[in-house]
């Protein structure tokens, strides 16, 4: 009786697993994804008429391809100047912790002849909280980044691209001279 209903049980299920394939849905990867502003293509393309980020955005012409392009480029401007914000702040904090941990130590030394050893810098929220806050935005700008390339249109990951490049090459060296000073 029990072997009857194991039995019974796995032919229900291949039953139900050999008729999904056939309740309506198409789950082919091989043509373009409908979605509700027209279709995204699995594959590198120049085609207009991708959703950039948003609904909304959605670049159907000539010129608003360019202009999409001029703004993802000037977007990877703007997150590597964050990523030098961040370098040049990192190594500011740095120093300012380090004045406040030995300042901390030569009080503690004329009070009492207990020595402290730290192997990480002290909390301080002016600089932890905008450390922090600078991380979003780099990391938001990254997500976005992801998300446009994903859309497998080659002009908008040539501006990406080449933005960051040309970022790294205006800000880049703000970042390393920070950690070397």
């Amino acid at each position: 009786m029990f072997i009857s209903f194991i039995t019974y049980i796995v032919v229900v299920l291949h039953l139900q697993c050999a008729l999904a394939d056939t309740n309506g849905m198409d789950m082919s990867m091989d043509g373009a994804m409908s979605l509700a502003s027209g279709s995204m293509l699995p594959y590198l393309h120049f085609t207009s008429g991708d959703n950039v980020l948003f609904l909304g955005w959605v670049p159907k012409s000539a010129g608003a391809m360019v202009g999409t392009c001029i703004g993802l480029f000037m977007l990877a401007l703007v997150e590597r100047w964050v990523a030098a914000c961040r370098a040049v702040m990192e190594a500011h904090w740095s120093k300012r912790a380090q004045m406040l941990q030995s300042n901390t130590m030569n009080e503690n030394e004329t009070s009492a002849s207990v020595k402290i050893k730290r192997t990480s810098p002290p909390f301080i929220p002016a600089h932890d909280v905008s450390r922090g806050v600078l991380h979003i935005a780099q990391t938001t700008l990254g997500f976005l980044f992801m998300l446009t390339v994903m859309t497998f249109q080659v002009g908008f990951i040539f501006a990406i691209v080449t933005g960051l490049g040309v970022g790294e090459m205006l800000f880049g060296r703000y970042g390393s001279a920070a950690h070397l000073s």
